[in-house]
């Protein structure tokens, strides 16, 4: 499978993702509390480097794989390179959100098996704290069976795209730079022609997911 067919395949499963997520927020009244950027934060969050295959895929096409990929090796660091903190302490937010891994989009919003095999939510703790009595009200309308995104479900999903990409957990940004490599290398002896990506940057705007199908050929 391409690389094109990969970024497709995992934007389809974004898309599924959020649509799911927005029911789940509608049906609960729960959101990601405004500015926060406590889970970004965090230094020990992993993801697969199939999440981030269409980040990757978006520095190619904008000629900047090569150099995001030099800043990743030579600026190590714990906390996600795509997360600017904000001038006030906790706060900040994602460079590249249409671009973020499966495991930013889940985090808050999904739910893991219990012992019995049962859904159970799992939020983060800012959330529990500022929706105490809309987090307890969620929780046990999973245990009653309203529907939530199962984090395994869509891992397997992702596995399915590309066993060998998804397989493995890595620190999120060796993640993202294992994609970046992963795509310089499949470019590397093919023939890459793009259509429209340069239009867009001169447009000044950043394509939503899904846009790669309308900017380049490549070989299947």
């Amino acid at each position: 499978m391409s690389i094109r067919r990969k970024v497709r395949s995992v934007e389809v499963i974004f898309r599924d993702l959020e649509q799911k997520i927005e029911a789940f927020k509608q049906d609960t009244q729960i959101h990601c509390v405004a500015g926060c950027g406590f889970c970004c934060k965090k230094p020990d969050i992993e993801a697969t480097v199939i999440e981030f295959l269409p980040l990757a895929f978006h520095y190619f096409l904008n000629d900047k794989a090569e150099e995001r990929l030099a800043y990743l090796k030579n600026n190590p660091q714990s906390v996600c390179h795509l997360f600017h903190e904000g001038s006030v302490p906790g706060a900040g937010f994602c460079t590249l959100y249409p671009y973020r891994g499966v495991i930013c989009r889940l985090f808050g919003f999904s739910a893991r098996k219990d012992k019995y095999d049962n859904p159970e939510y799992s939020t983060c703790r800012k959330i529990k704290e500022t929706m105490p009595e809309k987090y307890i009200d969620a929780y046990l309308a999973v245990k009653s069976g309203l529907k939530i995104p199962l984090m395994t479900d869509y891992y397997q999903r992702l596995n399915h795209v590309d066993f060998e990409l998804a397989r493995k957990m890595y620190p999120v940004n060796i993640a993202i730079q294992k994609a970046i490599e992963v795509v310089l290398f499949y470019y590397t002896y093919r023939r890459f022609r793009t259509i429209s990506a340069k239009k867009s940057q001169n447009k000044g705007t950043m394509p939503n997911p899904g846009f790669s199908q309308d900017l380049i050929s490549d070989p299947q």
